[in-house]
């Protein structure tokens, strides 16, 4: 297979853990026989520097002749500490999803045996915990109607029932794949967006009796996300409830590094980590690069590699049971590996395989 990848290194710590997913793409494909040709492009924060703006038409266009875009992160302390930026690095994110139709958020929440014990949460709560967030991305506050002066600041949460119908149907067919078991997570008791969420949602539901669908509000999944996160398989959720209860959800692994997410929808996906850029971490070669690594794993299945994914999997469980880790998740006498040595390790592993 031939694949042409668009690469958006970003900020921080983007362009280190980017070039360990470079590198591992590389050896799968030439262990499988693919062929992969990449190109680079430039957004967030060092965008804004270069051109001003942190989703250039450039970029646009690179991403849109590509089969798949591999993006790390943004995001600068500079425009954080800044309320009266006008133009910020995230809206290079939310550009890129928009423009390329990216409605579908995919984010796995799989704990690792041998990282148990660095989740916040009792073993025997988080033990076994499997599931997968599926988040609205395209619409809600963050695209809604917003105004801002010194008194007064609105968005608007708006929906359409085409937005929420064809989220759900994404929900759907994961819940198919795997245990038949979805929640719809909502705010119906309060919001009209949310009561229109569920309305439609039930007759939705109604398509796929062979799923059992149950309705949560976001308070209360919140906390049974905490309480007895292997209730959930499948839940599918709405933009900004999406985007903290996924954060949350990593939290239940033990870091952030370890998870990696998909942007689905109408042109070129996206797969992505979830963590931030960690700015402060930057040129350290401290970062973890397996989320980074298992994105492109999600990529190569995107496109049904099974295989190619597999081996990817099996080469960062192995990275962990070999100790070969960065510092936040490295046991305690463990030997030091920086970002680098750890992509090396999972490359020989790959060519070795």
């Amino acid at each position: 297979m031939d694949l042409k990848i668009a690469v958006l290194p970003g900020d921080g710590i983007g362009p280190e853990i980017s070039a360990q997913g470079v590198a591992v793409m590389t050896a799968v494909c030439e262990k499988f026989g693919h062929k992969v040709s990449y190109e680079y492009a430039i957004c967030g924060a060092d965008a804004i520097d270069k051109v001003g703006d942190p989703f250039p038409e450039e970029t646009f266009k690179i991403c849109m002749d590509a089969d798949a875009v591999l993006f790390s992160a943004v995001g600068d302390p500079k425009f954080d500490n800044d309320p009266t930026a006008k133009v910020r690095p995230e809206q290079g994110l939310l550009a890129m999803r928009k423009k390329l139709g990216l409605f579908a958020n995919i984010r796995p929440v799989e704990t690792f045996d041998c990282l148990i014990h660095k989740s916040p949460l009792k073993d025997e709560l988080v033990r076994g915990a499997d599931f997968i967030c599926i988040r609205e991305l395209t619409g809600g506050m963050y695209f809604g109607e917003k105004y801002q002066d010194d008194n007064k600041a609105y968005d608007t949460n708006a929906y359409t029932r085409p937005e929420v119908e064809r989220i759900l149907e994404v929900a759907y067919q994961y819940a198919l794949r795997r245990k038949k078991h979805l929640t719809v997570v909502d705010k119906a008791n309060v919001l009209a967006s949310s009561r229109l969420w569920r309305q439609v949602a039930k007759e939705v539901a109604a398509k796929y009796p062979e799923v059992e669908t149950d309705y949560m509000f976001v308070d209360n999944a919140a906390m049974r996300m905490i309480q007895d996160p292997k209730f959930f398989d499948v839940m599918v959720t709405e933009n900004t409830f999406g985007d903290i209860l996924t954060d949350e959800g990593s939290c239940i692994t033990g870091s952030m590094g370890l998870l990696p997410s998909a942007s689905t929808g109408e042109h070129t996906p996206v797969f992505e980590p979830i963590h931030g850029s960690w700015p402060q971490a930057k040129g350290q070669n401290i970062a973890n690069p397996l989320a980074q690594i298992l994105s492109v794993a999600m990529l190569f299945e995107y496109f049904n590699l099974t295989e190619e994914g597999k081996l990817i999997r099996k080469a960062v469980n192995a990275s962990l049971d070999a100790n070969v880790r960065t510092p936040e998740i490295q046991v305690a006498g463990g030997e030091k590996y920086g970002t680098k040595e750890v992509g090396e390790w999972i490359v020989d592993y790959i060519k070795n395989a």
